[in-house]
């Protein structure tokens, strides 16, 4: 630990007692289950009553993220976009992860309003209702009305979230130290989540990033007929306060819970499916940028033939590599490639040192099997995308950010498709845009860019490349260049290699003094068996060199390298 981090420690350490408190709470459990007896099992519950050893262990990680506050409840969101890292079955249960926090009381969100945008709250707003309509981690929302009547909604921060987010983001970081020298939790890969999650929070504890997301998608969805996105007023918002227009519709969960007696039809729920498929794939394939959290309560059904989009808090990005790789997945699939799938899948994603391809390969023809012959139109996109990052978890492939983002984005999309309109294909809406996709990578403009771009990166190897080759000469010329060998686990072979020469010395020296009968001696006179004139030094050499040898031969045997060799 660094000297440095002692008075940060100190100063969480009331955090840190908290953390670790829910965190054994909630590990009590797992061996909690294991037990026999049941009336013991039954004595540690939850808030309602239940067991905690009834629960999975899913269930149980959700619990404790809940109980640890809003920052950990972000960690969990976060992760739950990892199912590559955390597995589905985790991920699926923290995607029902929700942060509800007690709203602050009316004079707060008044004094925070006339601290930001610098005028009291009657002078920028014509009527503002101090009671929230709704309180999550970050903030909480206000209904309000401009002097010229627009009704609109106003996002304030919470007072004090800055503060607790740092503390907690301090500790986490410490816990992900700690975790990534911890074989199982390793694997997760804790300090780039952790630094994911800081990106993430420090996003959203700027509102200016989704003033500039709302101008954006609105201009760029602004040739769709029968989309609506918020308009945001940059004069009434700062990073602490969003004032935007207010939507008023049906979310589709409502919506979907009201059933066929709802006041869209069927015919009208199909094409606001179809408007929302066509908005997402064109943001996705033409505009590298999209709204990545189209869950079933952040899409309105306005009017009964417009779709809404709220909270753009959550936006994702492609960069034209990760399209085409993308392109060429969907069409390895299309074509049932298992091969091309497989090495697209190791181009895309961070493959481990002992990878193995062949299992790896009989996965990938295994989801071609069983997905490539489905038809379009009941081509199950959701249960596609859980088996590949599946797959990806079950050999440690790693994805980036961006990617696993985007597959939870399109899983979330399908979702609530499916609720606006249970026979949509997403696929359907898709199939034009593959061919488009075929024809763009073989048009004449995109193979120009492309040639442009491996020219720029060969003119600058060619520029740099003799100027290295040059200083590494010079060196070797010199006599300056050195070689840096690392090895891996030879140390304990090492020190077993010296404990036996060390133990072989003491044996023979040991015997040494025996046969020379060097003093003092024991038994001077003929003993038990004839035993006379032992050296006593030459005995405990014997017995010392007995015991050490037996704890080498030990030592060796747990290690499993006694009489068989290394699997690895």
């Amino acid at each position: 630990m660094k000297i440095s981090s002692i008075p940060q420690l100190y100063r969480n350490l009331r955090r840190w007692q908290e953390i670790i408190t829910i965190l054994r709470r909630y590990g009590l459990a797992d061996w909690l289950s294991q037990l026999k007896f049941d009336f013991i099992r039954d004595w540690i519950k939850d808030d309602q009553g239940v067991p905690l050893a009834s629960y999975s262990r899913e269930k149980r990680i959700r619990l404790a993220l809940t109980d640890l506050g809003p920052t950990f409840i972000k960690l969990g969101q976060v992760l739950s976009l990892r199912p590559d890292l955390i597995g589905p079955d985790l991920a699926t249960e923290l995607t029902s992860l929700q942060s509800q926090l007690p709203a602050d009381p009316p004079e707060k969100v008044k004094e925070i309003i006339e601290e930001e945008l610098g005028k009291p709250v009657e002078e920028l707003y014509a009527d503002f209702d101090p009671a929230a309509i709704a309180s999550a981690s970050i903030g909480q929302v206000h209904m309000a009305r401009l002097h010229d009547g627009t009704r609109v909604v106003v996002k304030v921060q919470h007072a004090d979230i800055q503060n607790k987010v740092r503390e907690d983001l301090e500790v986490m970081a410490g816990l992900a130290t700690l975790a990534d020298h911890l074989p199982d939790l390793a694997v997760w890969k804790p300090v780039v989540l952790v630094e994911q999650l800081s990106k993430s929070l420090r996003r959203e504890l700027n509102f200016t990033r989704e003033l500039q997301n709302l101008q954006l998608f609105g201009k760029e969805l602004e040739h769709f007929d029968g989309i609506q996105i918020p308009a945001p007023f940059p004069k009434l918002s700062s990073s602490r306060v969003l004032t935007m227009e207010l939507l008023q519709g049906v979310p589709v969960s409502k919506l979907a819970e009201e059933g066929d007696d709802s006041e869209c039809d069927v015919a009208s729920r199909q094409a606001l499916a179809r408007l929302a498929a066509e908005v997402y794939v064109e943001m996705i394939f033409i505009h590298g940028v999209y709204h990545a959290d189209p869950h079933p309560g952040n899409v309105l059904v306005v009017d009964e033939s417009d779709l809404g989009l709220l909270d753009f808090g959550m936006v994702g990005r492609i960069d034209d590599r990760l399209r085409e790789t993308i392109e060429e997945m969907l069409l390895a699939v299309a074509s049932r490639d298992a091969s091309l799938l497989t090495t697209l899948i190791k181009r895309v994603g961070n493959t481990p040192p002992k990878l193995d391809e062949s299992f790896l390969s009989i996965d990938v023809a295994d989801l071609v099997a069983t997905y490539g012959s489905q038809p379009l139109e009941s081509f199950d996109l959701s249960g596609a995308l859980n088996d590949v990052t599946d797959i990806m978890h079950r050999h440690q492939i790693s994805l980036p950010p961006q990617t696993s983002l985007l597959i939870k984005m399109l899983i979330t999309l399908e979702g609530t498709l499916h609720q606006l309109s249970p026979q949509f294909s997403l696929l359907e809406v898709m199939q034009p845009f593959f061919r488009k996709m075929w024809l763009r990578r073989l048009s004449p403009k995109r193979q120009a860019k492309r040639l442009r771009r491996i020219y720029l990166e060969l003119e600058n190897l060619l520029e740099t490349l003799p100027g290295q080759v040059s200083s590494v000469m010079q060196l070797v010329q010199e006599g300056r260049l050195d070689v840096h060998l690392a090895h891996k686990g030879l140390s304990p072979s090492v020190n077993r290699m010296v404990l036996g020469l060390l133990i072989s010395s003491v044996f023979l020296g040991s015997s040494i003094l025996l046969a020379f009968e060097v003093p003092p001696l024991l038994f001077l006179r003929p003993g038990w068996m004839g035993i006379e004139k032992l050296s006593l030094l030459g005995l405990i050499g014997y017995a010392v060199s007995l015991m050490a040898g037996f704890r080498l031969i030990r030592a060796i045997n747990r290690s499993g390298h006694l009489d068989r060799p290394d699997s690895d």
